[in-house]
């Protein structure tokens, strides 16, 4: 199993798989590395380099009760990166893992970076203020962390069906990717799952994607229950200077089916550009 140890002494697991160009992959709340096993084993197939870890927390990663906070999760994407010496790297981030990717640009700029993908990704601000009057009110992240402290088990297994559309009418439900996304979740830490609700609603990076100067794909379905597309892609294909949105009509915040094979042609053809 690969690990490295960061520099506040948490071991972090990360998979490395193929070689060429590194595509690096930042997984959403509260899942793990292995949400990004299909994209990575078909960027590797494809010539290119793929690295995905796991979030301190979460995962096969430590647990720590410290540092559990935006900064330091992207600081130790950036550890990883100079560890692995990763360069002309594409950052990939799923919700809070797109968060993550922004907020390591806004800490540690470009330069080893040459692409970014932000697919159904948290910034610039979920949380609903009197200047960002679209976002989701506070009331719905207190309901989560409510649901995280009392019966978490419960509350990962009823949050998989909104996470992948599997409440719409007509939806194809997968009894399988419900266990799948609840198994993922409970290998998060309490403490760790807790903490993380801030930083993923209240973690505003609007001055963080200012600072993004290289190709973006901004990925997004715009029924995304979970980060409703208004408030996030929308506005922030308009603060990064180079984006590219690209919209998938009905899909849900975790991508399945034909959706999933969309976003698969989608960043293996960013990738190619």
């Amino acid at each position: 199993m690969s690990t490295f140890t960061t520099s506040d002494g948490t071991e972090i697991y990360y998979k490395d798989w193929g070689s060429g160009r590194p595509v690096v992959f930042s997984h959403g709340w509260p899942l793990n590395a292995d949400a990004w096993d299909g994209q990575a084993r078909l960027v590797a197939e494809h010539g290119f380099r793929a690295v995905a870890h796991d979030r301190r927390g979460h995962g096969r990663s430590g647990q720590p009760w410290q540092g559990n906070h935006m900064d330091r999760y992207a600081d130790d994407l950036a550890e990883l990166i100079e560890s692995l010496d990763l360069r002309d790297a594409v950052l990939v981030g799923h919700s809070t893992g797109g968060g993550e990717v922004t907020r390591y640009i806004g800490r540690h700029g470009t330069e080893r970076v040459s692409k970014v993908v932000l697919l159904g990704a948290v910034p610039p601000l979920m949380l609903r203020t009197e200047a960002n009057p679209e976002g989701t009110p506070k009331e719905v992240f207190d309901g989560i962390r409510a649901g995280v402290e009392s019966d978490r088990s419960q509350f990962y297994w009823d949050l998989s069906e909104s996470f992948y559309g599997f409440n719409r009418p007509g939806a194809a439900v997968s009894e399988g990717m419900r266990r799948q996304f609840w198994l993922w979740s409970m290998q998060v830490g309490l403490k760790g799952a807790y903490d993380c609700v801030a930083q993923f609603s209240e973690t505003d990076f609007t001055e963080d994607l200012a600072r993004i100067d290289v190709p973006t794909l901004v990925a997004h379905g715009d029924d995304d229950q979970i980060v409703p597309i208004g408030a996030s892609a929308h506005r922030t294909a308009k603060l990064v200077e180079n984006a590219t949105l690209k919209v998938y009509p009905g899909a849900p915040h975790g991508l399945v089916g034909d959706y999933e094979k969309s976003f698969n042609d989608d960043l293996l053809n960013f990738l190619r550009s």
